[in-house]
């Protein structure tokens, strides 16, 4: 192709890209002076996201990850600061930086911020029916796909996955898929099949869409994953039924799943998250120590036809 074309073809495609910007930030209303009719900037919010969805970080990484210059980004914090919406710990590593917390306040005010956006996607999303979803999605985590990589990577990138909430059906894949995975891979007989139904269920009749969630990981269009969070008390949660087909297993999915029970429970006011597993359960309890959780409790049993190691696990938020 000559120099002239493809410097064309370059430029009506720069200007396809300015347009749907232009196209989108109307129409998720980023033009407006506070964001979703809050008291915050897009940027602000931005940082704020950030702050209520990490353990701990520093000024620098969040900086760094927004693309965010250090001295703009030491003016917001200052701001959060004056507000009391923040918290800081040194840090045991380098004394001279800053472990940053959203305080109490921090969170409260940041709670609307957060259902005012999720309401508007979901708003958005509503008007398209089912098809016109996915294909959205899709053509969203294509976007991310090339952008977020260099292009000569980008076609060697994991596959994309999407995270949904339970629907018709659901609940019998969480029963079939637990009782197939279980027995291949850990010789558990059907008795532990019939504890998975005996939850679902229990899910199911009792749901509190305020305090409880059920989370299904789909790729390719087939499920490739599932968890629940459901409440144990006012200010208790308990995570349960992890699961991660085999062939979307290193996708990351399992640390996603993980990552959402613990972003809604601080959402939904709980103090803490508990959680019971087994000691072979080598993969899962390595996502559930990198999340923060600890083992508190071991107990031998025997269930499901083997002799087992129960632990229960929990996390202070």
């Amino acid at each position: 192709m000559p120099a002239s074309m493809a410097a064309q073809n370059l430029e009506a495609r720069a200007d396809a890209v300015r347009h749907f910007n232009r196209f989108y930030t109307r129409q998720i209303g980023l033009l407006q002076e506070g964001l979703l009719d809050t008291q915050f900037s897009l940027t602000e919010a931005r940082v704020l996201y950030e702050l209520a969805h990490r353990e701990r970080s520093t000024a620098a990484e969040i900086g760094t990850d927004l693309g965010l210059d250090a001295g703009y980004m030491s003016r917001i914090l200052r701001s959060f600061e004056k507000r009391m919406l923040i918290e800081k710990t040194p840090s045991e590593l380098d004394r001279r930086q800053s472990l940053l917390t959203l305080a109490k306040r921090g969170r409260k005010v940041f709670a609307p911020v957060e259902a005012r956006s999720k309401a508007q996607v979901r708003t958005l999303l509503a008007n398209l029916p089912e098809a016109g979803q996915r294909r959205l999605i899709g053509a969203m985590e294509t976007v991310q796909g090339l952008l977020g990589k260099p292009i000569e990577t980008a076609q060697s990138s994991p596959e994309p996955y999407l995270l949904r909430p339970h629907q018709p059906g659901d609940m019998g894949w969480v029963v079939h898929r637990h009782g197939v995975l279980y027995a291949q891979e850990y010789g558990y007989d059907e008795r532990f099949e019939a504890l998975v139904a005996e939850i679902v269920a229990k899910f199911i009749q009792h749901y509190d869409a305020k305090r409880e969630r059920c989370w299904i990981a789909e790729r390719e269009d087939q499920i490739a994953g599932s968890v629940f969070l459901v409440a144990e008390s006012k200010t208790v949660a308990k995570l349960r039924l992890l699961l991660v087909e085999p062939s979307a297993r290193g996708l990351g999915i399992g640390a996603r799943l993980v990552a959402e029970c613990v972003r809604f429970a601080r959402q939904a006011s709980y103090k803490k998250i508990i959680l019971w597993t087994q000691d072979e359960l080598d993969a899962a309890r390595h996502l559930y120590k990198k999340a923060g959780f600890h083992v508190v409790e071991k107990k031998r049993h025997h269930s499901f036809g083997k002799d087992l190691t129960a632990e229960t696990w929990e996390l202070t938020i």
